[in-house]
């Protein structure tokens, strides 16, 4: 991408023009070196309204066209971002920090939810309804929401764009897209293919810079009639107050605090690597990682053991180098957040089985943490309470089926869990049990694009993925038609 190692600024996408912004310019560095790989627009409110402008003038001609041909162009888009997968895969691993082998998974993760959509939106469609009085015809019209304004996270800088994007346009909506100031580079480049797929400048736009700046028009703009986030659910609650002052509708997929259940019938090895890739995934830094571990009393030396086996053969370093499989994570706020609940642990009585520190790793900066493995977790412990974010699995025991939902339940946050056990019976019951909007059972890595994907309680309202994201990117209006 240009700007790469030179004073130029890559400019914002607004309608068909490269806006290079008003204000001094994010500087985006890779986060394992701390070298400086671009410097990115920081736009103004006004900037970004006129993104808004674009997308709304766009709509109209968006929506008209059949639904066919917007999915052929989501196809066009796919093809082209398989076609670039390298490319892609390094730009996220530059600017994000996370593996490369992880990186080329996101982009194939990313591709995914466009196929879907595109498949989703060729047979969307309304009811027929039978009518109470003779001579009327009753009909349920799905139609486009209008302009959407997409607010995506830094830890999957490609894959959650398409997940919103992609359903979005197949249903004739239109986007303005501001992702994380760690992490415009992959946002940009996804722009820039969906101009080369055919897609009509101000379908899409993506806008970088503040969020004070940039997001305010999304809660102010008459055009703008939906809201999507994924990100903190402190945040959320700030947004959607600021949506309720003109009753934008929302998607919210916010923090999670993942219970990893692990019962003593268990095939514990496949739950200690189902442990081990569902927490130390991008370092950590997952909302569906996996956060607090409850295992039951008669197997968890055991499984400790092999959990920590496995961490063993984790390898830190900068995600482009060979054989890496933790990353650095984001930035030093992050790694000091992950010291402090290591220490806060340590304080009240925790025991450091594995790491437990950060690590000096040579020609490189000072934040990577080691994957770290806790013992004789409790309810007071910060980390119990509080989602790290980061590479550190805390493990307490429990007795009875009863006590683990207990346990797991006992939290604001409601996005995945997760529970092995071989008894089917037992699976059930803790499934239908727990109070979250994704269980994997006998499964650490659940997530794909047909199933719906969303939380409960202070994880977020909506869902993405599936059929069930159509219902997000439209509205059902009803028609009676009578003589």
């Amino acid at each position: 991408m240009s700007g790469e190692h030179t004073g130029e600024v890559v400019g914002a996408l607004v309608g068909p023009d490269r806006v290079r912004g008003s204000r001094p310019a994010l500087v985006i560095r890779d986060p394992a070196t701390d070298e400086v790989i671009a410097r990115v627009a920081s736009l103004e409110r006004a900037e970004s309204g006129r993104a808004i402008d674009h997308a709304a003038a766009a709509l109209g001609p968006w929506r008209a066209r059949t639904a066919m041909d917007r999915a052929s162009c989501l196809d066009r888009l796919a093809a082209l971002m398989r076609r670039d997968k390298e490319r892609l895969a390094l730009l996220m691993t530059r600017e994000q920090g996370k593996p490369l082998a992880e990186a080329r998974g996101e982009i194939e993760y990313a591709v995914s939810f466009l196929d879907w959509a595109s498949l989703e939106g060729r047979r969307l469609g309304g009811e027929v309804i039978p009518a109470s009085v003779p001579g009327k015809r009753l009909l349920a019209l799905r139609q486009p929401v209008g302009v959407c304004a997409i607010i995506t996270p830094w830890n999957f800088p490609s894959a959650m764009i398409t997940r919103k994007i992609g359903p979005a346009l197949a249903c004739g909506c239109t986007v303005v897209v501001k992702p994380a100031e760690q992490t415009p580079l992959s946002a940009l480049a996804i722009g820039e293919l969906a101009l080369e797929a055919g897609i009509p400048p101000g379908v899409v736009n993506i806008v970088t810079g503040a969020p004070a700046e940039v997001a305010a028009p999304f809660f102010e703009h008459p055009a703008v009639r939906k809201v999507s986030f994924t990100g903190s659910t402190e945040v959320g609650r700030v947004l959607m107050a600021q949506a309720s002052g003109r009753v934008l509708r929302v998607s919210l997929e916010l923090g999670g605090h993942a219970p990893f259940i692990v019962f003593d019938d268990a095939d514990l090895e496949a739950a200690a690597r189902g442990a081990c890739a569902c927490k130390f995934r991008n370092a950590g830094q997952a909302c569906i990682s996996a956060n607090r571990f409850l295992v039951q009393r008669r197997v968890a030396t055991e499984f400790s053991g092999r959990l920590a086996m496995l961490m063993g053969d984790l390898r830190a370093g900068r995600g482009s180098e060979p054989g890496v499989s933790i990353g650095p994570l984001i930035d030093d706020h992050a790694l000091a957040k992950v010291e402090a609940h290591v220490e806060d642990a340590r304080a009240r009585g925790g025991r450091v089985v594995r790491g437990g520190t950060r690590l000096a790793l040579r020609g490189l900066a000072d934040r990577f943490y080691a994957p770290t493995l806790i013992e004789g977790a409790t309810s007071d412990m910060r980390m119990w309470q509080e989602e790290t974010f980061g590479p550190v699995a805390p493990v307490r025991v429990f007795e009875h089926e009863s006590e683990a939902v207990a346990l797991a339940n006992d939290t604001e946050y409601g996005l995945a869990a997760y529970a092995f056990t071989r008894d089917a019976a037992r699976a059930w019951r803790v499934a239908e049990g727990l109070e979250y909007g994704i269980v994997g059972v006998n499964d650490a890595l659940p997530s794909t694009a047909q199933a719906p994907f969303g939380g409960m309680k202070q994880s977020g309202l909506g869902r993405e993925g599936g059929h069930w994201v159509m219902d997000e990117y439209t509205e059902l209006k009803y028609v009676c038609w009578g003589g």
